[in-house]
């Protein structure tokens, strides 16, 4: 066997004396490489990332109790070993021989009780296997012996470990007296000196009875078949006098009886059960099969969304039958049942997946049809509301369908949400931005924005220029626009299935019936009842309104610039009317309570903040003026 650190010993009194004081005395030191990196394609580690380290196995011993030790030793400046670290043996859990070295000669040791598990542990490498041998092998025995136990050993065969053990265990040199007086040398192995009580198959008294019961046993050599047939018949006695013990106790045979007949009761219950769970699997597997073709690849077209209502309605109910509480946890779990729940979860996914996709698809072309009508936006001079009836007259017609998509899988609303307000947000613009242009080419008044300035040092040229116009212009833009954004705000609330109350009064002007229906029907909800009503009944409705707030400001982002584009253009015309728009600002934002009309307040609020600044210029002007005047 090579010559090993391990046989050093200068290095274990160096050891010793690094940890001199502890009462600990060393078992094993031997040199190796502690490094964290990665092996190449050659095979070797790179000596850039390897530091030297000496790892000593130590024992302490406290009466009858010992503590085991594994401690690493690092050199000095000075060259002198000095503790670094302390690791207790008895967390010890893994010894992994790392497979990326090919020599085999890198393990690492795992501890259950480091405080960071992410990091990785530090992979030590020997010179040869024979150490990594040595050293693994004796980490083995002392958690053998000493704490009763061994941890995972992976990377490397026990049983190699094992006979290389055997194979490489020293031998010692004893003596015993002959005859002559002359001592002669007998080899024996560490392994044979260290035979402990616990090793013996059977005590000294065991060996003894077996001996005696043997002896009465003794026969010839040819006498094997009479021994056999001896051995046959005392079994047979054996198993007699067992059966007329167990008659004898006929209380006991009653009470295994009456638990016989009591589990064959049970079982000719499950027996019928399972019939009839048997009858509503197969019921279940034919509605499968009649409501896939609906789930995997049906139509959404307006003439097919009853039939797929229905489908849902199934799917959900279905999914909930083989639910508990509404299964029984005993029959849970059957294969059977995980095998339908597997199949109904799969026809969920794609149809959710199916029906998003047709939405995002559905509510982008709506708004490009309306954007891309010329005639739509060609009626200039008429300063109207957006008539957005028919939009929501077909988006009324998924309704339900968004509902059940909640019901089914509550996490694909928020990419619809996204996909509509990203439309319809294009839309308002455009709106917003025709009805900007022609409400101001449409206002009449000279503008001539240094009337009051004059005015103010004696001239009466122009002093009778009457701009209230310009006023009237911006309370239009706000009459049309903002309880056309409250009510877009709430039909989005209510159709993306955010629980909140609606915003415009039944039968405002926010109506969005079908265009020519003259039912005389004035309710502005979307048509629809919730899917569990109970949970209004009960008051567990509880409106996400973080999220919606976040949804309205994608739905309106952007409008407000129309809106800041009326009151630059007024303040041009005549700064002194910035009076009156605050006025009228302030009148709009008093109106909104409601809590989905969240942006559109902000919206007020910024418009007040934009004719409050263009104000305080007239305050700084006048100021001025009065300096220069003064």
């Amino acid at each position: 066997m090579a010559k090993s650190s391990a046989d050093d010993d200068e290095l274990r009194r160096a050891c010793e004396a690094a940890i001199e004081g502890t009462k600990q005395s060393i078992v094993m030191s031997i040199r190796v490489a502690k490094s964290r990196g990665v092996w190449g394609k050659s095979g070797k580690l790179g000596r850039q990332m390897a530091k030297p380290r000496v790892l000593a196995l130590s024992v302490k011993s406290k009466g009858q109790r010992k503590k085991a030790f594994l401690r690493v030793m690092k050199y000095s400046s000075g060259g002198v070993l000095e503790p670094a670290k302390m690791y207790k043996l008895k967390h010890l859990s893994k010894v992994e021989v790392i497979t990326n070295d090919p020599s085999g000669c890198t393990f690492t040791l795992g501890f259950d009780n480091l405080r960071s598990q992410s990091v990785a542990p530090p992979q030590w490498t020997m010179r040869n296997t024979d150490d990594r041998n040595r050293i693994l092998v004796c980490i083995l025995n002392i958690c053998k012996d000493v704490l009763g136990k061994l941890p995972k050993v992976v990377g490397i065969d026990i049983v190699e470990m094992a006979l290389w053990a055997k194979d490489n265990t020293p031998v010692v040199t004893t003596q015993r007296s002959t005859e002559d007086g002359e001592p002669v040398a007998e080899a024996v192995t560490e392994s044979e000196l260290k035979v402990t009580v616990e090793k013996e198959l059977v005590s000294q008294a065991e060996e003894e009875d077996m001996e005696a019961l043997l002896g009465t046993y003794v026969m010839g050599i040819g006498e094997a078949e009479a021994f056999s047939e001896r051995l046959k018949r005392e079994l047979q006695a054996l198993e007699a006098a067992n059966v007329h013990a167990i008659l004898e106790s006929e209380p006991l045979v009653d009470e295994v009886l009456n638990g016989l007949e009591a589990a064959t009761n049970i079982v000719d219950d499950m027996d019928e059960w399972l019939g009839i769970f048997n009858v509503k699997l197969r019921h279940m597997r034919e509605d499968i099969e009649s409501y896939s073709a609906s789930l995997t690849g049906g139509s959404f077209d307006e003439a097919d969304m009853l039939q797929n209502i229905e489908a849902c309605e199934w799917l959900a109910k279905a999914l909930k039958g083989l639910e508990v509480p509404n299964l029984d946890p005993i029959y849970a779990n059957m294969r059977s049942v995980k095998e339908k729940r597997a199949e109904l979860k799969i026809l969920k996914a794609t149809f959710v997946t199916r029906a998003s996709e047709f939405l995002r698809n559905y509510f982008a072309s709506l708004v490009d049809f309306m954007v891309s009508d010329k005639s739509y936006f060609s009626q200039r001079g008429q300063l109207k509301r957006p008539d957005h009836a028919d939009l929501r007259y077909k988006c009324r017609t998924y309704a339900r369908l968004l509902q059940h998509l909640k019901s089914l899988d509550k996490n694909c609303l928020g990419p619809l949400r996204k996909a509509y307000c990203s439309s319809l947000n294009l839309l308002l613009r455009r709106e917003a931005r025709e009805f900007a242009n022609e409400l101001r080419a449409s206002t009449k008044v000279s503008r001539n924005p240094t009337v009051w300035l004059e005015g103010s040092t004696g001239s009466s040229q122009n002093a009778n220029t009457d701009t209230s116009a310009v006023s009237d212009a911006y309370a239009k833009m706000l009459t049309i626009f903002i309880p056309l954004l409250v009510d877009e705000s709430s039909f989005f609330a209510h159709f993306m299935c955010f629980e909140v109350p609606a915003l415009a009064p039944p039968g405002g002007a926010g109506s969005d019936k079908r265009p020519n229906n003259d039912d005389g029907n004035d309710d502005d909800d979307l048509g629809i009842m919730d899917i569990d009503e109970s949970d209004k009944k009960t008051g567990k409705t509880s409106p996400d309104l973080t999220a919606l707030n976040e949804s309205l400001q994608d739905l309106l982002d952007g409008i407000q610039e129309d809106f800041y584009a009326v009151v630059d253009w007024a303040y041009k015309i005549d700064p002194l009317r910035c009076i009156s728009m605050h006025g009228i600002t302030e009148r709009y934002l008093s109106g909104q309570k409601a809590d989905a009309a969240g942006f559109v307040r902000l919206l007020l609020g910024d418009l007040e903040a934009r004719v409050s600044m263009q104000f305080s210029r007239i305050s700084a002007m006048c100021t001025l003026l009065s300096v220069q005047t003064g």
